[in-house]
């Protein structure tokens, strides 16, 4: 039995998105919802894993709703929703938690970086997250999931989990087994005062990265002040790979304009960082800034947005209730 092509991927909701999420996840979204059913959801049942303040956290659902839209995705085309909102997402985490397999769990590094030293005080939601996603996941049946690097393992973990369902209730091919959708062309956008660390909201300056609503004097003060060298850009990728913040800027910079890396490094190679950032700046407020605009004029009007996710709810709510029905007959759950 071959299985229909579906995309799912989602967001957690922790308040402002920043050019990584921009580049490594929405622009890709929006690409993929041109050619492909695609289903995504604002994963508020993740972003509760860690404690979260309720009236920032209702907030940041909506504004992580509201970037979805800025962004270009299109719920006539796309289903949009959080994930709370479909409560067959709780109930398949459960079945799921029991197919699944603590020493699968333990292997899960995510879990080891996020709960640091002291994993007794970590919540038992962080450990079993995992086991979560492939609900997310498996609920609608979905062949593919834009994944970074940093979600690869779990998605490996996704399907292992679907493999053994399959096995233990006789059902080969029930669940597909979801593939990951890693573009190519999309390399990980790093920190602006660290190049070998991600670009993320839980890193403690804020200006580290380029947030989706920064203005522009943000956007240019947060370029200017990226970390740098005195050194000339290098011709040559080998030499940028030496030097990570160089690599960094050049490469936001291809990405933005769509220019292959190695036009961007001829174009830049011999010159100072204030030329390499006076580019990216401008670059930078032309992409950004405009999406940053739409998420505040969608965000003065939560009605609308409540609208959209309610519209999505239903849309997932039909695929998800007939695949959990099945789910369960499967399992033997009356």
């Amino acid at each position: 039995m071959s299985h229909k092509k579906i995309v799912f991927s989602g967001v957690q909701p922790n308040g402002n998105l920043h050019l990584g999420n921009y580049l490594g996840a929405l622009k890709n979204f929006v690409s993929l919802q041109k050619n492909i059913d695609c289903i995504y959801c604002v994963v508020d049942l993740h972003a509760i894993t860690v404690f979260q303040n309720p009236n920032e956290l209702k907030n940041n659902i909506l504004e992580t709703t509201a970037s979805f839209l800025a962004t270009g995705l299109d719920p006539s085309k796309s289903i949009i929703f959080n994930q709370s909102s479909v409560s067959e997402h709780s109930e398949l985490a459960w079945i799921l938690n029991c197919v699944s397999r603590i020493g699968w769990l333990n292997r899960m590094t995510q879990f080891k970086d996020k709960a640091g030293s002291d994993k007794e005080k970590a919540s038992v939601g962080l450990y079993i997250y995992p086991n979560l996603m492939a609900a997310d996941i498996l609920l609608y049946k979905a062949t593919h999931v834009p994944v970074g690097a940093d979600q690869k393992q779990h998605l490996e973990l996704s399907r292992d989990i679907a493999q053994k369902f399959n096995k233990d209730f006789n059902c080969e091919n029930f669940f597909p087994l979801p593939e990951p959708l890693i573009p190519k062309n999309i390399s990980r956008v790093m920190s602006l005062r660290d190049g070998t660390k991600k670009m993320s909201k839980s890193e403690t300056s804020d200006y580290s990265r380029i947030n989706l609503k920064d203005n522009a004097d943000e956007i240019i003060k947060k370029i200017k002040k990226a970390k740098s060298d005195s050194k000339a850009i290098p011709d040559n990728i080998k030499s940028l790979e030496e030097r990570p913040e160089a690599l960094n800027l050049l490469n936001i910079y291809s990405e933005i304009t769509k220019i292959e890396l190695e036009k961007v490094i001829k174009e830049m190679s011999g010159k100072d960082y204030s030329f390499v950032k006076k580019k990216l700046a401008d670059v930078l407020v032309d992409e950004i800034c405009p999406v940053g605009k739409e998420i505040d004029k969608l965000m003065g009007d939560k009605t609308h947005l409540l609208q959209i996710l309610k519209k999505g709810t239903e849309k997932a709510r039909i695929i998800a209730e007939e695949n959990l029905k099945n789910i369960r007959e499967k399992v033997g759950l009356i």
